[in-house]
């Protein structure tokens, strides 16, 4: 095609170029300039892909002028392909309807904007923007590829709708829609509103600022809808009331800052909803978010602080591994305790034992030991029998020795009991004529305590069920006395 052969349209945008100035073709009324209906547009609006391909090519330029494509409002017709171009100028084509999706694999550009645009895809591979890339609120219909590419600025896709078509449908295909596996991006991720029907793939990227995703809704019910293995951020991810419908896929990512899903509603029922193994998080919130459809896994994962109520979490998740350092709200142990018995795997005392250092640091002992407690009863239900048995009376006596009070509480009564029965009945002497004065209090106290002497169990022999209750006494203050010193030595060993 001779640069020559031009409509009048396209003679507007040739003739602009090497100026930089923008060629804008809408009218003024919003019906009319919606990209959605540009398949209407006549001739007057109309640019051929070839003609902006040639531009950006042969770059022509004015002396003293900056060149830059700016066009707006127009009709794009054909295949912008711009594989492995490089172009030194800036992109702007927004508010246009393009017939086939532009090809920009392997292009280097100053910067490009889409902004407003009508596209049925873009294939933007290994594309390299030395500013910023810009899709607000575009409608693409189908995937977009950008895979690989290296953004210097920010990427901005807020309110932008992908995968939907006109009419509102959503073709299936197993490709994901949003591709952005390994790119490097170094500024932000500007996603708020992004509307994603398919999967979005993040896996591998970097990412020099935050990612901002509030109010975007990822939409790919059975598979994954966000994946982001290995994902690097360099601060941020906010989630604040995203809908996902789908797998989220965080193994392995690195998010120093706040993984902020806050009023988040994360669904996927029957499947994993929420998958964040092996990351390494400053702050997981999920504060006021819905309760979680779908399992969540977190082994090995380490988070600074978490801040999610015992309500959103769903009947199974994976802790095992899971680290952390402060648990909000500041909740009693009891509420948080039935959290670890939603384990997949079962019992796994790691996670008894995150829970319990977390209250520690907070200086809540009561709470910790409770945790600890809670542990101990899990434990023993995978013991068998014969020490099943003698769990229980641990349990019974001292809580596993966290509950000292109650040995306190046995012991008192024991030994008020067999006072008033010893006081009814005194046993007779074995030596009259040595025997200390009969004391029932002192004397059940002899039998009670195993190592105490106080001479009185010695001096005098009961009979009949008496001499049974001494045998009971004596033989219950022995397992008393071997519970409560298991119970001290768990305890120092904890110190």
């Amino acid at each position: 095609m001779e640069i020559t052969e031009l409509t009048a349209a396209e003679r507007r945008v040739r003739d602009a170029f090497p100026r930089g100035t923008a060629v804008d073709f809408r009218t003024g009324v919003a019906a009319e300039d919606d990209p959605e209906a540009g398949d209407s547009w006549g001739p007057e609006r109309t640019v051929r892909a070839e003609v902006l391909r040639a531009l950006l090519v042969g770059s022509p330029q004015e002396e003293g002028q900056v060149p830059a494509l700016r066009v707006l409002g127009a009709r794009i017709t054909g295949a912008l392909n711009i594989r492995y171009v490089t172009a030194e100028c800036a992109v702007a084509l927004s508010g246009c309807r393009f017939e086939q999706a532009p090809n920009l694999y392997g292009a280097r550009l100053r910067q490009l904007a889409l902004s407003g645009s009508v596209l049925p895809g873009l294939t933007a591979a290994t594309v390299h923007i030395d500013g910023v890339l810009r899709l607000t609120d575009c409608r693409i219909s189908g995937p977009v590829r950008l895979g690989g590419s290296k953004i210097a600025q920010a990427l901005f896709f807020d309110r932008t709708r992908i995968g939907v078509n006109a009419d509102g449908t959503t073709a299936p295909n197993g490709e994901a829609v949003l591709q952005l596996n390994h790119a490097v991006v170094e500024d932000d991720l500007w996603w708020p509103g992004l509307v994603v029907h398919g999967e979005t793939r993040l896996g591998g990227a970097a990412v020099t600022g935050q990612i901002q995703l509030d109010d975007a809704h990822l939409r790919n019910p059975g598979a994954t809808a966000l994946h982001a293995e290995n994902l690097g951020v360099g601060s941020d991810l906010h989630g604040m009331r995203i809908q996902v419908q789908g797998r989220v896929d965080l193994r392995g990512a690195r998010i120093p800052g706040q993984l902020n899903l806050a009023y988040a509603r994360l669904s996927n029922p029957g499947g994993v909803a929420l998958r964040a193994s092996s990351s390494t998080i400053g702050e997981l919130w999920l504060r006021e978010a819905a309760p979680i459809d779908g399992r969540v896994n977190l082994r090995r994962a380490k988070a600074d602080l978490i801040h999610a109520a015992p309500s959103v979490w769903p009947e199974q998740v994976r802790l095992d591994g899971l680290t952390y350092a402060t648990l909000l709200p500041h909740l009693p142990a009891e509420r948080r305790l039935p959290l670890l018995e939603r384990e997949e795997e079962g019992y796994v005392p790691y996670a008894y034992e995150q829970l319990t250092e977390a209250y520690r640091r907070i200086g809540d002992d009561d709470a910790a030991r409770t945790v600890l407690l809670a542990k101990q009863r899990r434990h023993r239900a995978t013991l068998p029998a014969y020490a099943r048995l003698w769990g229980h009376l641990q349990d019974v006596t001292v809580g596993y020795g966290f509950r000292p009070v109650r040995a306190a509480a046995w012991l008192f009564s024991l030994l008020l009991a067999g006072s008033l029965v010893y006081a009814l009945h005194h046993p007779s002497p074995l030596k009259a004529d040595e025997a200390p004065p009969f004391s029932p209090f002192v004397y059940t106290l002899d039998l009670l305590l195993p190592i105490v002497d106080f001479g009185q169990e010695r001096a005098f022999n009961p009979q009949g069920w008496y001499q049974w209750l001494s045998y009971l006494l004596i033989a219950t203050g022995w397992l008393l006395a071997t519970t409560i010193a298991a119970g001290i030595t768990r305890s120092v060993s904890r110190q």
